[in-house]
């Protein structure tokens, strides 16, 4: 056959490929998805309020620092505010005021679910265990440290673009508290650039000029509103270079996507994911598993498939089983089969597994049945794998007398073979001593396979796996042909490759029979695709 043949790809491969690795698909669908929700559970909702500040440059003193913010409408002047506003004497003056260092885990709990209030406790215990060996002094402190931290990771500040302006943007939990936040940072922030002023001022026209006065006053004026409470817009607007343009209010709905909508994006992307590690798993295994996996690495043909849910892949041959209830594949793999023996004018075939794991020893009972019953013609079974020899338990036999029998000596052929059937005999392996090599090489061996076909139309060899022994090797040369049984999804492509290799050219080699075929796409899916 042509190695190189080229197969169309169809939209059934790629469904087939969908339905093998449904469990993956599920599975990363489930865990994503349950992993987003517990997500979800665990967050407390967020609301964020922001105020929005105005650049103006217009200072009480000529320093070269506001020079060179007058009428400045650069980016990087707005970011250079921004760092100033999550400068630490900003937000410490902040915490100070709301007393935040004094807030603890549990002001979460009412805003929380239940699941990440038992998280919130946790927490909670583990902190207490961490700041109890601590002084008070020492406690302050790092409390104090911890909500300034937290304020900057909570902190956004934006510039609007072609603007002076920009945004200083709170989230917490409280959506009252973020409105408060935002307020009390912007304020503080505007008193920070007072205090700048302030402390120019005095240096060149000392402590008691006027405008030294007109400073002090609105920094006092501002402290006066550090609780968060709104303001005035005249007091808002103040002398200070940076304006309050507009306050925060309270938030009515938490920020970001809705719970809803993130469990509908999560479902779609873990879709999206599982189809492509199902992809990955597919194109990334190096199993025979389909027909053409078979042809392009062993370059044989594939007679036929028989079905992972066949009736008789079992350890007991049922002879008198009524043909009707035979597996549909079963009966195609002979038909085709017989076929090709009578086409080719072949009496004789050794049947071979690549893998100890694959039992050819099923395929071979049960094609010798339906051959014989259905098809009327005369067959023999020769068990020849002397290393695991299966046939005889297939059929309920007594496994000597055998073939191994009749090779050393000790048996005749009317002793050794089993009449199963008017049309069917069976001849068992047997038990030895001797070395299997030496078996096969006998010439009574090649004899009585000769002797058979002047008495059967076919006679089926039972043969060990090829990977790594000699023995199915020698036997090739002694029958018209052999055939291959290859179990879907368990030889790997390399290891048959070198396991034909090791082997030797197998002898007239007409086919392989795929075993164990599974059939992942449902029939009414499979129908319309």
């Amino acid at each position: 056959m042509d190695n190189n043949q080229t197969h169309e790809t169809s939209l059934r491969d790629y469904v087939r490929v969908l339905f093998r690795h449904k469990g993956v698909i599920l599975t990363t669908m489930i865990t994503v998805c349950a992993t987003v929700f517990i997500g979800l559970i665990l967050k407390t909702p967020v609301y964020e309020s922001s105020v929005k500040m105005l650049i103006t440059a217009e200072k009480q003193v000529e320093a070269t620092y506001y020079k060179e913010m007058y009428g400045a409408r650069d980016v990087q002047q707005t970011l250079t505010q921004s760092e100033i506003v999550k400068s630490e004497p900003v937000l410490g003056r902040v915490v100070r005021s709301l007393n935040l260092h004094k807030r603890t885990l549990a002001d979460e709990k009412k805003f929380s679910s239940v699941l990440k209030q038992k998280l919130i406790d946790y927490q909670t215990k583990i902190q207490d265990e961490k700041l109890k060996s601590l002084t008070a002094g020492q406690k302050d402190a790092i409390l104090f440290r911890s909500a300034i931290l937290a304020l900057k990771e909570n902190i956004r500040v934006e510039p609007i673009r072609d603007t002076n302006m920009f945004t200083i943007s709170m989230r917490d939990y409280n959506p009252i508290g973020a409105a408060v936040i935002a307020n009390v940072v912007s304020r503080s922030y505007v008193m920070f650039d007072l205090e700048q002023q302030l402390a120019e001022l005095k240096l060149k026209y000392g402590i008691k000029h006027p405008t030294v006065n007109l400073i002090e006053a609105s920094i006092a004026k501002l402290e006066k509103t550090l609780s968060g409470n709104p303001m005035e817009d005249v007091e808002a607007i103040g002398p200070a270079s940076v304006k309050i343009m507009e306050q925060a209010s309270v938030a009515l709905e938490p920020t970001g996507t809705s719970k809803a909508v993130t469990l509908v994006l999560a479902f779609i992307m873990s879709m999206f994911l599982g189809v492509m590690l199902a992809f990955v798993f597919e194109y990334s295994d190096q199993t025979l598993r389909t027909p053409r996996d078979i042809e392009k690495t062993l370059g044989f043909p594939v007679i036929g498939s028989i079905s992972k849910k066949s009736l008789f892949d079992k350890t007991l041959i049922d002879f008198d089983i009524d043909l009707k209830d035979y597996g549909k594949s079963y009966q195609v793999v002979s038909d085709q089969l017989y076929l090709l023996i009578k086409n080719k004018g072949l009496k004789s075939l050794l049947i071979a597994s690549t893998l100890k794991e694959e039992n050819n020893a099923v395929v071979i009972a049960n094609l010798g049945i339906y051959i014989s019953k259905m098809l009327k013609r005369k067959l023999l079974i020769i068990d020849a794998n002397f290393k695991s020899p299966s046939i005889n338990s297939l059929f309920n036999l007594a496994p000597e007398p055998g073939l191994t029998n009749f090779l050393d000596g000790t048996a005749a052929v009317p002793a050794i073979t089993n009449k199963i059937d008017e049309n069917l005999s069976v001849i068992t392996s047997g038990k030895t001593v001797i070395n299997s090599m030496i078996l096969m090489e006998s010439s009574q061996l090649k004899q009585i396979i000769e002797e058979a076909k002047k008495q059967y139309d076919i006679i089926l060899v039972n043969a060990p796996h090829i990977n790594g022994q000699k023995d199915t090797a020698i036997l090739s040369t002694l029958v018209d042909g052999t055939v291959l049984v290859v179990d879907e999804g368990k030889a790997r492509h390399q290891v048959v490759k070198n396991a034909m290799s090791m082997n030797g050219k197998l002898e007239h080699t007409i086919g392989v029979i795929l075993n164990e075929r599974t059939s992942p796409i449902p029939k009414f899916v499979y129908d319309n695709v």
